[in-house]
């Protein structure tokens, strides 16, 4: 429906369930399954294809219970080929996301902004999106490619025009790395288009209010939360270690009382009270 009433969505990463319920106190339209990061919080192991689509499925079914908002869902490259886009699209509905995003890697994949990314031709990555789009129910999917490091922007353009003739929802043109190439990806195409804003990416980190008039119609924060967290860890951790500090105030301590009320034990004082014996 945000789509389709053209609003900019802005969708931040979530990468445990600490931040799904930050994020609905906070209160946002969508938010973001980020691969990577729920990939190193869950299990400790780089975006690099090592987690499975059952791993992945868990995680995200997690995710859809305990947020408020729609979850966009990153599915990598699908898990392989035909057969398992079409078991993923069934499983990544099944948990509920609102969104499913494939991307055009070789597997395993690697982080669309880290080095040595290699695609499959445009014409394989197509049947993935038509397998997908034949397969869903409501779920939306959203065609990533990541062409601009390897074919430039006029190899991005193609692919993107393949995956919207497959019937792709949302194209997601990855890694672009300045104004102009937004701009002309944006102007090309009618289908809705995102834009990762990845803290530490290829591409500048511009605000809301610049992607929305550049023409972008959602942007994903992917890493916002978890770098923002691993600084916050570490200065803790570190003055811990060092000076035995465990209420520091740089970073400041977040209030227990008040997470174990957004975590819901509320509720489960008020059940103890109701069937206390």
């Amino acid at each position: 429906a945000k789509l389709t009433a053209g609003e900019f969505i802005t969708a931040p990463g979530i990468q445990d369930m600490i931040t799904a319920v930050i994020a609905n106190d906070v209160g946002f339209d969508a938010v973001y399954g980020t691969g990577y990061w729920l990939t190193a919080s869950a299990y400790g192991l780089p975006d690099a294809g090592i987690a499975s689509v059952t791993q992945m499925v868990d995680r995200m079914a997690t995710l859809v219970e305990t947020s408020n908002a729609p979850v966009i869902a990153d599915a990598d490259t699908g898990y392989g080929g035909l057969l398992n886009v079409h078991h993923t699209v069934r499983a990544y509905e099944k948990a509920g996301v609102a969104a499913i995003q494939f991307e055009d890697q070789e597997f395993p994949k690697k982080c669309g902004h880290t080095p040595g990314r290699r695609v499959i031709p445009a014409a394989d990555m197509a049947d993935k999106i038509k397998v997908a789009i034949e397969t869903r129910q409501n779920m939306l999917v959203i065609a990533r490619t990541d062409a601009r490091q390897s074919e430039g922007i006029d190899g991005t353009l193609r692919r993107l025009e393949a995956y919207a003739e497959a019937g792709a929802d949302i194209l997601f043109p990855e890694a672009l790395e300045n104004e102009e190439e937004m701009r002309k990806v944006c102007e090309t195409f009618d289908k809705p288009v995102m834009i990762n804003l990845s803290n530490g990416g290829s591409t500048p980190p511009l605000t809301a209010d610049v992607c929305e008039q550049i023409g972008f119609a959602f942007g994903i924060y992917p890493s916002l939360t978890s770098l923002v967290a691993i600084s916050a860890m570490e200065k803790a951790l570190i003055q811990l270690r060092d000076h035995g500090i465990g209420e520091p105030s740089d970073p400041e301590v977040f209030d227990f009382k008040t997470f174990c009320s957004m975590i819901g034990f509320e509720d489960v004082w008020a059940f103890d009270k109701k069937w206390a014996k």
